[in-house]
């Protein structure tokens, strides 16, 4: 029995949702958020009247964008108050991104940390410009403002942007060797080559929300650090015996990172921020098991731009 063809208002769709949720995710920071957004958007187009639209990916990309910003705009209270450090939703990547760096740095831990302090706003007209590459004159009708106002966005993002995301950066090879260090060292128990490849001052960013115990500070300094993770091995963890902690390394969010599983779940994802020699100067640690899903599902985003 063959399937019937798809109607081609949903072909269309179909074509541009991979954009969709590029857009919504690196807006909201929250992979959960992202497929609801983009489900909204798929409401709201086969609510439409598509024979008005001469440009169904700008009109798609400008819808998305709106119910973003205004889930986004929802979520600032409730992050205000948040348990501990707030980091993003990881998520599992691949496909282009793992070849383009200016692509995977737009979904990086690092960049969507940096996100979160601009206003909403500021954060859809960067997200728009810099990387999906729109006009001034396109994100004014996707966000529902003056071109001015645009601008005016586009400008404060910038500045914003660059004095507080990571200077310096390690080639792929690089932070995947790193990488495969750590995650022999701390699987290892072994501290002395963790503090090898920790800068003096790494700081390790843990977010439980409250849901399990992690670190409501930042933990700052390599031994600190490193003792941290060398304790892996020896300690039950969030209920899991040593024995049944398994970890893997795989790609988040554009680089790579570590992904610990316990029995029928994922306990926790690890992603790192490299110097230019590839020593460690940051780690995201994301144990909140709400924050988990999207890397539980095992669904590989390709969140290229394009």
């Amino acid at each position: 029995m063959t399937t019937p063809p798809a109607h081609p208002d949903q072909q269309v769709f179909h074509e541009h949702r991979r954009l969709l949720f590029s857009v919504a995710y690196r807006l909201l920071g929250s992979a959960a958020d992202a497929e609801d957004a983009v489900q909204d958007a798929w409401i709201k187009w086969s609510a439409s009247d598509r024979s008005q639209v001469a440009d169904p990916k700008a009109y798609l990309t400008r819808i998305v964008s709106n119910l973003a910003l205004e889930r986004l705009r929802s979520a600032r209270h409730k992050r205000e108050t948040y348990v501990g450090p707030w980091l993003p939703e990881p998520i599992l990547t691949g496909g282009d991104a793992s070849e383009a760096v200016t692509d995977a740095e737009s979904v990086s831990m690092a960049m969507l940390v940096v996100l979160e302090t601009l206003s909403p706003l500021e954060r859809a007209v960067f997200v728009l410009r810099e990387v999906f590459d729109f006009s001034h004159a396109e994100i004014a009708e996707a966000v529902e403002r003056s071109e001015a106002a645009v601008r005016q966005a586009a400008h404060r993002a910038r500045e914003h942007v660059p004095a507080r995301r990571p200077r310096f950066s390690a080639d792929r090879s690089r932070q995947r060797q790193a990488t495969e260090r750590f995650f022999a060292a701390a699987t290892g128990g072994d501290v002395n080559a963790l503090m090898e490849l920790l800068s003096p001052d790494v700081t390790l960013w843990t977010d439980g929300g409250g849901r399990v115990r992690q670190a409501l500070r930042p933990v700052i300094g390599a031994a600190t650090v490193a003792s941290w993770f060398a304790a892996i091995g020896t300690v039950t963890y969030q209920g899991v015996q040593p024995a049944d902690m398994k970890a893997e390394l795989t790609e988040i969010n554009g680089g790579p990172g570590i992904v610990f599983r316990g029995p029928g779940r994922v306990i926790a994802t690890v992603t790192f921020d490299f110097d230019t020699d590839g020593r460690i100067t940051a780690i995201h640690n994301v144990a909140n098991p709400d924050k988990l899903q999207a890397v539980t599902g095992g669904t590989t985003h390709d969140i290229a731009p394009r």
